[in-house]
């Protein structure tokens, strides 16, 4: 009754808590684009290769989707441009 207060999830120290597939592909893009190391090997050990690499996809795919959305073009055409591509 008036042991250690007991740990609750909100209690726990960052490093220990579980990301999932979303937080890990969100926090490796966004090191990513700003170039930080650190960051991309922290957020690429929170889960398997594997599921870092579904997880990045996902994401390429909502933002390539809201952003031809917002431009009122295909997703074909937003991703050929984003990467330098000529319209096909």
């Amino acid at each position: 009754m008036f042991g250690r207060p007991r740990k609750t999830a909100r209690s726990r120290p960052a490093a220990d808590r579980h990301h999932n597939i979303f937080e890990a592909a969100a926090a490796y893009v966004a090191a990513c684009a700003l170039d930080d190391q650190d960051g991309l090997e922290e957020a690429a050990g929170w889960v398997s290769p594997e599921a870092l690499s579904f997880g990045v996809r996902e994401l390429a795919c909502r933002a390539v989707v809201a952003l031809a959305h917002e431009r009122g073009e295909s997703p074909g055409a937003t991703a050929r441009e984003l990467m330098g591509l000529p319209p096909s």
